[in-house]
């Protein structure tokens, strides 16, 4: 192997193993001499890699932690593999790392050669992730365009369904995106309605960075975070619903996540849910199921009906006979 640089990237690969290199094995694996690994060490100490020798028979080379973390050197099999296990952490919002997934990947499938992204978007394509819930699903490449135009400060167009199903389109200036554990949201500035706005990512569809940069503006709120979930958040309502309690506040109050409001209490043994919220009737029904108190759905019809049929299903699967 008489190509230097390509020489060097190939060592710098094999050190970031996790294990000790012989010097004589990384001769063999790369075609040169001992000697040859030798210089080629001291130029990557020269350019700044910390790589430790030490001596004897079973001695050799490793690259030992440094100040700063040297640009990795992937082979494909491993840059399809970490694309492929940071889009399934996008995806399922693994709480605690989905943020940094989706900018890892937008950084990595941003120099993937086009041969690799194709493998890339075929193991997807194969694949049938196991989810629970509503089922609304977000498309990693989605969250990867949103990524990169909120780090840019670019202006993102993109088509938008409300709760009620109009489809519409958007050109927004991109804040933060936001993973509740279920759900992904982009808090951004609206350019056609002059005011923030919070969108639900699954309901995002064609998104494209136009180009335009911006100055980003000041979010009305600490953060985004607070934004999604505070009152000033302008996310559509999707249910509005009027439920009675038959337990007091305080035995409730903190059973209730806060996305479903607060209750207020009708006297000392009973409290009313008469609020709205961003989430689908099915969820809100199985944390009213969950509370550990009697309970009755006002409005609206739709919840009244799901909270029945999920009554319904859970006596059938205690070998009840309720729905027969």
């Amino acid at each position: 192997m008489t190509d230097t640089p390509v020489r060097l990237l190939n060592l710098l690969s094999l050190l970031q193993t996790p294990r000790e290199w012989p010097g004589s094995e990384l001769a063999e694996r790369l075609g040169v001499s001992p000697r040859t690994i030798r210089r080629d060490i001291e130029r990557l100490r020269d350019l700044g890699y910390p790589v430790q020798a030490t001596m004897g028979a079973v001695g050799g080379y490793r690259l030992a932690a440094g100040a700063a973390m040297p640009p990795l050197v992937l082979d494909d099999e491993e840059a399809v593999a970490i694309a492929v296990g940071l889009r399934a952490g996008a995806g399922h919002a693994v709480e605690g790392i989905e943020e940094a997934s989706v900018r890892a990947l937008a950084k990595l499938e941003q120099v993937l050669p086009s041969r690799l992204r194709h493998r890339v978007t075929a193991l997807q394509a194969a694949t049938v992730p196991l989810t629970w819930g509503d089922g609304a699903t977000v498309d990693p490449r989605t969250l990867t365009v949103m990524a990169a135009a909120t780090t840019g400060n670019e202006r993102l167009r993109f088509s938008y369904r409300t709760g009620e199903g109009v489809e519409t389109k958007r050109l927004v200036e991109p804040n933060r995106l936001v993973s509740t554990g279920r759900r992904w949201y982009l808090v951004a500035y609206d350019n056609d309605r002059e005011d923030w706005r919070t969108f639900r990512v699954d309901r995002v569809s064609d998104p494209f960075p136009t180009g335009a940069r911006f100055e980003p503006r000041e979010l009305p709120a600490e953060n985004a975070a607070e934004f999604v979930s505070g009152p000033t958040s302008r996310r559509q309502p999707e249910l509005r619903m009027v439920v009675t309690l038959h337990a007091p506040v305080s035995a409730v109050a903190g059973r209730l996540p806060h996305w479903m409001g607060a209750p207020r209490p009708v006297d000392d043994e009973t409290c009313r849910l008469d609020t709205e919220c961003a989430d689908s009737v099915e969820w809100v029904a199985i944390h009213l199921a969950m509370l550990g108190c009697e309970f009755e759905v006002h409005e609206p019809e739709k919840l009244i009906t799901c909270t029945r049929l999920l009554g319904e299903r859970i006596t059938r699967a205690a070998g009840g006979t309720a729905g027969r």
